[in-house]
């Protein structure tokens, strides 16, 4: 199909005949799925009808309430390990600061480049997953392992699509999987832990003119978050991983710029690095409203955890690395970059909770692009990616012959 054509005119049938990747990200770029928002319901029954034009079969289960994960399976001589192709079919909201010329889902191709929410995060990754699975379907010549799509959804937000593939037997401790996440021509094979906490102050109200005689919960939790800062900034670095870091993200305290605060609350979102993992980041933070309160006397301060996620770090011996790596080499003729993945996927999710360490990144696009207003993938990126995606399928799949 012409690259060039307006594949968002096509009607459904249509759309369903579209093969190549570049032209299928378009398509899955004006299908809205943002997460809040109309989440994945039209995207997913969209894929499904998709692999059902092929002649494959898909099973579909729901996570939440009208929102359904997809999986498809080609079985191979032997029963696994399976190389699975994970891709989350949700974006993150539009947002705002969007140019007249890219709309959020008109999938408009300029200069080499596709626009739109999602294109980079990961409707072009989906894209590619979805045409290396069903080239490898329609091949004579049966697979050695077999070979799994996934499309997840809610990755956006609390990764409970990934956990549910978990939890269904879909993905194992011993398969090879892959998530095409944009990762700018690199694998990138490890991530920092990811934690999530609400603190928060009780204080004592009072007037702004006599403060004394009220106990100021703003001022109690601006030191817990100096102190919280500081903390993690004297945590060592990882060989891979960096440096552990934090961010302030949301902040409420207060209701009158005349009154003392009784209560003020800050969300918290710390990347961590090993050694240091939650029982060190809540004794930290324990530490920095004792500090506070002490500070600030009469405050009262607590936390909650709202997220945990472990770190995942590089196994330099992982078979999947290496098949990858080979595969991205030979494709591009050069040297493919191994790094670290600077946010948290779904394989990450896989490889902390099944201790799998066969779980990495390669996707099309820069994830400098991704969650921001006119978001663009390079359609030479598609292509590379479909490429490279291909050529590991096969050797995974026939890797025992």
């Amino acid at each position: 199909m012409d690259c060039d054509m307006d594949v968002l005119a096509l009607g459904r049938e249509e759309a369903l005949g579209v093969c190549d990747a570049v032209s299928l990200t378009r398509v899955l770029v004006g299908i809205e799925s943002t997460d809040p928002g109309v989440f994945e319901g039209d995207i997913a029954g969209f894929v499904c009808d998709w692999f059902a034009c092929r002649g494959i079969e898909t099973v579909r289960e729901e996570v939440l309430p009208g929102r359904f994960n997809v999986m498809a399976r080609i079985p191979g001589i032997c029963e696994g390990p399976a190389l699975v192709m994970i891709c989350h079919m949700d974006t993150v909201v539009v947002g705002d600061g969007w140019s007249e010329t890219f709309p959020p889902f008109g999938a408009v191709m300029k200069d080499g480049k596709i626009y739109g929410r999602g294109a980079c995060d990961m409707k072009s990754g989906l894209a590619c997953a979805m045409t290396v699975f069903a080239r490898m379907a329609s091949m004579r010549r049966r697979l050695q392992y077999p070979l799994v799509f996934i499309g997840t959804v809610d990755e956006e937000d609390f990764m409970r699509g990934s956990e549910a593939a978990i939890r269904s037997g879909w993905v194992t401790e011993r398969d090879w999987v892959l998530d095409l996440e944009p990762t700018n021509g690199q694998i990138q094979v490890a991530h920092k832990g990811r934690i999530w906490f609400e603190v928060t102050v009780e204080g004592i109200t009072a007037h702004a003119g006599t403060p004394w005689k009220g106990a100021d919960a703003v001022a109690c939790i601006s030191e817990a978050v100096c102190e919280i800062r500081r903390g993690i900034l004297a945590c060592p670095p990882h060989e891979d991983l960096g440096i552990s870091t934090v961010t302030f993200g949301q902040i409420e305290g207060g209701y009158r710029p005349y009154v003392v605060p009784d209560r003020a609350r800050v969300w918290i979102d710390m990347r961590l690095v090993p050694p240091v993992n939650q029982e060190k980041a809540e004794e930290l933070v324990q530490m920095a409203l004792d500090h506070a309160c002490r500070q600030v006397s009469g405050c009262r301060g607590s936390y909650v955890i709202t997220g945990s996620r472990p770190p995942v770090e590089k196994d330099p011996d992982s078979l999947l690395l290496a098949r990858l790596k080979e595969a991205a080499d030979e494709v591009t003729g050069q040297e493919t970059v191994v790094s670290t993945f600077p946010g948290y996927t779904d394989t990450a999710v896989i490889s902390g909770i099944l201790g799998n360490h066969n779980c990495m990144s390669y996707g099309p696009g820069d994830l400098e692009m991704a969650h921001k207003p006119d978001e663009y993938v390079r359609c030479e990126d598609i292509e590379r990616c479909e490429k490279v995606i291909r050529r590991l399928a096969e050797k995974m799949a026939f890797e025992c012959e």
